[in-house]
C-alpha cells in the first residue's frame, strides 16, 4: 500500500502516527508527548508538531489547555478520510470494515451502473473492457487482477458522469483495493466474477439500465460471499 509517498520525515510520522492509532496500539485518551515522538522517531520537534496538526485535521488527536495533545475516540475521526480510510483497511482494526464496505457499495455501485447504462460513452467503454481484457489473462498476478478490477469499477463510476458519484470513487477505490488483495492472495477462483463483470459491462454496452443494475448487484453479493467464505474457520 501506498504511503504518503514522496513526504519525507513529516509523511513517515503522520504515516506511522496514524496506523497506530487506528489498529488500536494508542488508545483514545492517550497523551501524546512531543518531546517523546520527537526522540521516537528520531526528528526534530517541529516535524513532530506539524505531523500532529495533520492527524488533529483527520479527527484522530486533540489538543486542550492543561490536558495536552491526546487520541480522540474513534467517533470523532474522520473516517472518509483517504488516509484514515487507507489505514483502517490495511490494519483491519474493525473486524466489520469489509462489511461496512459492503453495504456502502451496495448502496452505489447498482445506481452507478443504471446511470453508466444511459450516460456511458464510448472512451467508458474502453476502459470498462481494457480491465475486462486484463483480468482474463490466465497468468494475471494477484496484484494485476486487484488493479484490473479496481480499474473496472472506477470506471464504471466515471461513466455515470456525475462528479458527485465519481467522488465516492475514493472511498470505494481504497476499499476495494483492500478487499481485492485480501480475496486474490487467497487465490480466489475469479471465472465467475469475471463473467459477472463481463455480463455488467455489456449491459452498459447495450444502454439497458435495469440490466445493469442486476448484473452489479449479483457481483457485489458474489464479492462478499467470497469474503465471508475466507472468514469463516477452517473445519
Amino acid at each position: 500500500m501506498q504511503r504518503y509517498p514522496d513526504r519525507g520525515l513529516h509523511g513517515r510520522v503522520v504515516d506511522e502516527l496514524g496506523l497506530r492509532i487506528t489498529n488500536g496500539r494508542l488508545q483514545a485518551g492517550t497523551i501524546l508527548s512531543t518531546e517523546e515522538l520527537s526522540s521516537t522517531y528520531a526528528v526534530s520537534r517541529t516535524v513532530v508538531r506539524e505531523s500532529l496538526k495533520v492527524l488533529a485535521g483527520k479527527g484522530l488527536i486533540d489538543a486542550r489547555p492543561r490536558r495536552g495533545t491526546f487520541i480522540q475516540e474513534r467517533a470523532k475521526w474522520n473516517l472518509l478520510d483517504p488516509d484514515v480510510l487507507r489505514w483502517q483497511f490495511d490494519t483491519v482494526s474493525d473486524p466489520g470494515i469489509l462489511d461496512k464496505l459492503h453495504e456502502v457499495r451496495v448502496m452505489v455501485e447498482p445506481a452507478a451502473a443504471e446511470l453508466a447504462a444511459m450516460r456511458r460513452d464510448d472512451v467508458d467503454l474502453r476502459t470498462l473492457f481494457e480491465a475486462l481484457d486484463a483480468m482474463s489473462i490466465a497468468s494475471v498476478t494477484a496484484d494485476a487482477l486487484a488493479e484490473a478490477d479496481l480499474q473496472f469499477h472506477l470506471g464504471m463510476l466515471a461513466a455515470t458522469h456525475n462528479e458527485l458519484m465519481e467522488q465516492l470513487s475514493v472511498v470505494i477505490g481504497i476499499g476495494l483495493s483492500a478487499r481485492d488483495r485480501y480475496v486474490h492472495s487467497h487465490r480466489v477462483s475469479i471465472k465467475r466474477s469475471l463473467e459477472m463483470h463481463r455480463d455488467t459491462a455489456t449491459a452498459i454496452e447495450d444502454r439497458d439500465p435495469a440490466a445493469a443494475r442486476a448484473c452489479m448487484h449479483l457481483l457485489l453479493e458474489s464479492a462478499a460471499a467470497d469474503v465471508r467464505e475466507l472468514q469463516e474457520p477452517a473445519l
